[in-house]
């Protein structure tokens, strides 16, 4: 079954949310502001063609990792190559290239950041597109699921 993970719209945190369509609000257990969701039959099936909390249909994929700590360890690292002469950072390489391997796939939604995991049809779903992104966050552009297109 489809895991979502919704951004609370007054603090930040996040909401994990099972889909249920008969479900039409989710409130935040952190500061108790209560959003709008309409999740569908598909999004109990584990298919993705609509966000229930914006819907919008413009989604990227991203492999399923933090990424503040995938930062803090490239700063250890290269902090530790002064004294380990780069053999941390070779180290750190290949704990990245083992990971990439290994962690799942994520769709989040390009307007309101909302994590999809167990996707059924994460095919489907392109990678992050950063004029796509500017255009969705900086104009509130529709691209209605299709790919950008020049």
């Amino acid at each position: 079954m489809m895991e979502v993970q919704i951004t609370c719209k007054s603090c930040g945190s996040s909401i994990e949310v099972v889909p249920d369509h008969l479900a039409t609000k989710v409130a935040c257990e952190v500061c108790k502001d209560v959003q709008e969701v309409k999740f569908s039959h598909e999004h109990e099936e584990g298919i993705l063609k609509d966000c229930p909390v914006c819907s919008r249909m413009d989604f990227y994929k991203q492999k399923d990792f933090n990424r503040k700590i995938g930062v803090a360890l490239f700063v250890i690292a290269a902090i530790l190559s002064i004294w380990t002469y780069g053999i941390s950072l070779v180290v750190l390489y290949l704990v990245d290239l083992f990971l990439f391997r290994k962690l799942a796939m994520v769709a989040i939604c390009y307007k309101c950041n909302t994590n999809f995991r167990k996707v059924k049809n994460m095919e489907e779903i392109r990678p992050f597109d950063h004029e796509m992104h500017d255009r969705i966050v900086y104009s509130d552009q529709d691209f209605k699921g299709k790919p950008l297109s020049h």
